[in-house]
């Protein structure tokens, strides 16, 4: 049995009203050192230089998810349905409210740049010698790993990583719903009540009511929309392009045996990829803007250039291109070189792309991506055999190629450019 508060903790939410915590572990867990970093660390990324609004935390995130998780599993309870086991609700509750806490400062950018995960720094923590840990440990020995399976989603009950990772979970609508109202679109304003009040546990997994099905096209739709009109906005791949070029820099330059005027811990250890968990853990943006801001005066006049322009905001200029081929890209990125331009620094090639729903195929090769309606029955289909519009978005491709580019270094020698080159940026933004 888990504990429960003597009085139950509220929290003010502006996307879900209020967040209620019962549960001692869940409080322990929310006021440790590793999940109050997650403070100061953005949910979005960079997307606060293209969407003023969005300073929003996965701390914030984090708990939202946790909530969500928490209302699903209640209305569960309250209805006493026998295809879910009430006594996993403690494993669901902690992994919803941890499944972020391995995210590292600018979140995805920083793991491209460095080639890791955030699930598996978030495992390390689950299990190592930390607060959370401690806390997780003091229900049972095992209980870290019961929730760091559910994070690798290989849990022995499936049902369990539905909540939290799967096409339709809490962690997807949190994210829409929160991520919408902070950068001020309508795109990821779903009808979660109604998706809720729809959701079954159902032969061991989670699947939704056939009556719910349009407010489920309704969710994929806006993330259909949330990602093209806000996670892939060109001037946010901009900004994220320019982030991942200064950590590449700072690696090469550390590499090289540069002497850094300024180099914190534990960043010698980042470019290594030689952290301990508690050195991973000192990673925040603060660390890494005050970083950038020292490195403005590096000798490196690369390096230099790349931080000035994250932090005052003198992002790359793009031109959209409708395909590209492997030999046009060498081509360019040569005749960048030609007239001084340094072709892998002051040329990026973008291609966003989305799949927001993975349509089932026959041989199950999407088998964990499927969202699955229980007809009167209780009979499944899969939503796309049913629904026009989700089949009509299904495995949907959008986009185009983008040219990165610094205008202030190619519009003074553009015309030394081969002419059939520089066509693809005078159309430039």
């Amino acid at each position: 049995m888990h504990l429960q508060l003597r009085e139950e903790k509220v929290f003010k939410d502006p996307v879900h009203n209020y967040i209620h915590v019962q549960d001692e572990m869940i409080w322990s867990l929310i006021n440790t050192a590793e999940f109050q970093r997650l403070r100061r660390i953005r949910q979005l990324g960079t997307s606060y230089l293209t969407f003023h609004g969005a300073e929003h935390s996965r701390f914030s995130h984090s708990l939202g998810v946790y909530e969500i998780t928490r209302r699903i599993i209640s209305q569960f309870e309250r209805a006493h349905y026998p295809d879910w086991p009430q006594e996993e609700k403690l494993v669901a509750l902690c992994a919803a409210l941890l499944h972020d806490l391995g995210h590292g400062p600018f979140s995805h950018s920083i793991e491209q740049a460095f080639q890791m995960h955030h699930e598996d720094w978030t495992c390390k923590i689950l299990l190592g010698d930390t607060e959370v840990g401690e806390v997780l440990r003091r229900h049972a020995e095992d209980f870290p790993e019961k929730v760091a399976s559910v994070i690798r989603k290989d849990y022995e009950h499936p049902i369990v990583v539905n909540l939290v990772s799967s096409p339709l979970d809490a962690d997807r609508m949190d994210y829409l719903l929160r991520d919408a109202y902070f950068t001020g679109v309508n795109y990821g304003t779903i009808d979660m009540d109604r998706i809720l009040r729809m959701l079954r546990p159902f032969q061991g997994r989670i699947v939704v009511k056939e009556s719910g099905m349009h407010a489920v096209e309704d969710y994929l739709m806006s993330r259909y929309q949330m990602y093209w009109q806000i996670y892939f906005h060109p001037v946010t791949r901009s900004s994220e392009i320019i982030l991942r070029q200064i950590f590449r820099r700072a690696k090469e330059l550390h590499a090289g045996g540069h002497e850094f005027r300024f180099l914190p811990e534990p960043l010698p250890g980042l470019f290594k990829r030689d952290l301990t968990v508690q050195e991973y853990l000192l990673l925040d943006e603060a660390l890494v803007q005050t970083a950038f801001m020292q490195w403005r005066n590096e000798s490196d006049e690369l390096l230099s250039d790349l931080c000035s322009r994250f932090l005052n905001r003198k992002l790359y200029k793009y031109v959209e291109v409708e395909s590209l081929d492997l030999e046009t890209i060498d081509e360019i990125r040569a005749a960048f070189g030609r007239i001084g331009l340094h072709p892998e620094y002051d040329l990026e090639i973008d291609f966003p792309t989305d799949l927001p729903y993975d349509v089932f195929r026959p041989n199950g090769e999407f088998r964990d991506k499927q969202i699955l309606l229980l007809d009167r029955q209780d009979q499944l289909k899969e939503i796309s055999e049913v629904s026009d519009i989700v089949r009509s978005i299904s495995g949907l491709h959008r986009g185009k190629y983008h040219l990165y580019y610094p205008e202030n270094k190619l519009r003074p020698v553009m015309d030394r450019l081969p002419r059939h080159i520089a066509e693809y940026f005078e159309q430039g933004t």
